[in-house]
């Protein structure tokens, strides 16, 4: 049976994040979660299906753009020298 509630460590692993932008996340309410015991952090496994299911509708492959392509538009870094 899987668990109704994650730790933040489970929940980065499971969206490839770090611990700190689950946190950010949760703060901005992009992920629901809820204090338990001392102030400890838990997310409902609900919402990071949620979110896994709309960052998977929201990508569209085809509108993908070539790594070589990206490249070429950011900015040329600076050179500075002392």
């Amino acid at each position: 049976m899987e668990s109704l509630l994650l730790r933040i460590q489970e929940t980065a692993k499971l969206l490839g994040v770090s611990k700190w932008t689950v946190y950010r996340w949760v703060e901005e309410g992009r992920l629901r979660g809820t204090k338990i015991g001392q102030g400890s952090l838990r997310v409902f496994r609900t919402s990071v299906n949620e979110l896994i299911e709309k960052a998977k509708i929201n990508r569209d492959p085809t509108q993908a753009i070539p790594r070589s392509k990206a490249l070429e538009t950011r900015p040329a870094k600076r050179k500075t020298h002392p």
